[in-house]
């Protein structure tokens, strides 16, 4: 039935119906303006977020170092060798300060007293005048960067008068020079905050999701492909398909640190796999990833249109060829992209590594599965409890690598996709 343009013009003119059309699209802008509001909310406060973490991180990517010319006294054979007492009398000398225990302990908070040792024990000189070069102190390092206000009275900073002129001394010498803090990532973790660093915890995520990508990925996606394709839908053998189905759903909301549970049961407990190392963790985070990769796989195979199997089979095609040459070419771009974020995903886990032990404190980077390591969620976990105001920073930076990997690994996942859909369309 047609509606002349006349008629049409006298049923918009009652006011029932011009009210009635008023209201409906007044909700349309407020719906609209509601999710531009939502929208920009969203946007605003992953800004404040990444940006309050990469400025607070950002300075932990530049370490202060000091170089300093040395007197160092004989070493007193007779004892055992105390590197810190000849280090602290040599920086008294130098500074021409009285040696005391208080001058010593003020004048070794100045520079990293753990790297200066460890340099003068692998010199064997009973006595000698040396040139080190070590990294500042993160007292001193946090004030170099001007995160500690030297105009606060002396009892409500960290920091005393008589340091901070030491430092200005060695900064007006151009003994003081800043550059970019390699030890971040090619130092283990360590409990001075200007020698830690992430090499185990990289080293450690590594490994971890190696192993589980390579449990998970190829049982995942196997999975998928069965339970779409091949499993039966009826009967008794449907009912069993359907029960994974909702089990394999079930499993995907289940909290994490279930995983961590399980794995603490099975592989560290029964199987009496050692605690802290990567396969163990590897393995726990498989476990994750699986059925997040079966539910990405399926929901990929689904947008395949049947027909396109379906002409396959008429043509003579095996349900294995037509399946295998047909239906998953067309989905493994949804496939890879749903495994790629899975494994992203299983990145940032740090539940299922508490549970089996991966907290323990590292001081060499891994070489293989079985050596103890960490893992970057866990590294921040570690040193974001700690109280110095220096370890601030370092978890900052910390979170700041761990975000950069991960839009390494979604980037990749995307570009990946684009390949894979330009070469399907040709």
């Amino acid at each position: 039935m047609s509606v002349d343009k006349d008629t049409r013009r006298g049923l918009f003119a009652n006011p029932a119906v011009e009210a009635r059309m008023r209201k409906r699209r007044g909700a349309e802008r407020r719906f609209r303006a509601y999710g531009r509001a939502a929208v920009a909310f969203s946007i605003a406060a992953l800004a404040w977020l990444l940006i309050s973490i990469v400025s607070t991180g950002a300075s932990a990517f530049t370490q202060h170092w000091v170089t300093l010319d040395l007197n160092l006294a004989p070493k007193d054979t007779d004892t055992i060798p105390n590197d810190r007492r000849r280090l602290a009398d040599a920086l008294a000398q130098a500074f021409d300060v009285p040696s005391n225990e208080e001058t010593r302990r003020e004048l070794l908070q100045i520079i990293s007293a753990s790297a200066a040792t460890a340099d003068i024990r692998q010199r064997h000189d009973e006595a000698m005048a040396i040139k080190i070069t070590v990294p500042t102190s993160d007292l001193a390092d946090q004030f170099l960067k001007g995160h500690i206000d030297p105009a606060l009275p002396q009892g409500q900073r960290p920091i005393t008068d008589r340091q901070i002129s030491w430092i200005a001394i060695l900064d007006a010498e151009g003994r003081i020079n800043r550059r970019f803090n390699r030890g971040l990532f090619g130092n283990p973790d360590s409990r001075d905050p200007e020698r830690a660093g992430l090499a185990s915890a990289i080293f450690g995520s590594a490994m971890i999701i190696l192993i589980a990508g390579a449990l998970a990925l190829p049982v995942g996606i196997g999975a998928a492909i069965y339970l779409d394709s091949f499993a039966p839908q009826t009967g008794w053998g449907g009912r069993l398909t359907r029960f994974l189905e909702v089990n394999i759903n079930n499993l995907a909301a289940v909290p994490s640190i279930v995983f961590g549970l399980l794995g603490l049961a099975v592989f560290i407990n029964f199987f009496g796999l050692q605690r802290s190392i990567p396969l163990v963790g590897g393995l726990v985070l498989a476990l994750r990833m699986f059925p997040t990769i079966v539910i990405a796989s399926r929901a990929a195979l689904r947008v395949v249109p049947d027909s396109l199997t379906d002409s396959a089979l008429s043509l003579g095609a095996s349900p294995m060829q037509a399946v295998f040459n047909h239906r998953v070419p067309l989905a493994a771009p949804g496939m890879l992209t749903g495994s790629i974020i899975g494994m992203a995903q299983a990145l940032g886990e740090t539940a299922p590594l508490l549970m089996i032990g991966m907290v323990a404190f590292v001081t060499s980077v891994p070489s293989s599965p079985m050596d103890p390591a960490t893992a970057l969620p866990v590294q921040i976990f570690l040193w974001s409890g700690s109280a110095e105001a220096a370890w601030a920073e370092r978890t900052s930076a910390a979170i700041t690598v761990l975000l950069a990997i991960l839009m390494i690994i979604n980037g990749a996942a995307i570009i990946w996709r684009e390949r894979l859909q330009r070469r399907r369309k040709l």
